[in-house]
């Protein structure tokens, strides 16, 4: 009975067991090596809600709103511009740049908010 019991408990791993030693030559326990649980579940929402933005701006937003978007915020790779540069390069006023950003926002915002 006593081996069995020992057998079971040797393959137990304790949290402030030291497992390694950093490069300081400080004992690393497996505590201090494991990820936060509550960040990787924060990198997997953050994650899935880009997903979701992203397909949003495909499926909600007309070809302007989807330019204007995209240039401020600097989606899908472009640069991040201020509404002047966008407003130039598209060759409205920044005025107008302005009512389609928040127009465009307002949806996206809606979208989020049905879910």
């Amino acid at each position: 009975m006593h081996f069995r019991s020992q057998k079971k408990s040797a393959n137990d791993i304790h949290f402030d067991e030291p497992v390694d030693s950093d490069k300081d030559g400080n004992q690393l326990c497996l505590i201090d090596i494991i990820a936060d649980g509550e960040d990787v579940a924060d990198k997997i929402e953050l994650s899935i809600r880009s997903e979701q933005l992203y397909r949003y701006i495909e499926s909600s937003l007309d070809e302007r709103e989807r330019q204007i978007v995209t240039l401020r915020y600097g989606l899908f790779g472009q640069p991040q511009l201020p509404q002047r540069e966008v407003a130039k390069r598209l060759g409205i006023s920044r005025s107008y740049v302005s009512r389609i950003e928040k127009k465009a926002l307002k949806l996206l915002k809606d979208r989020f908010d049905k879910q």
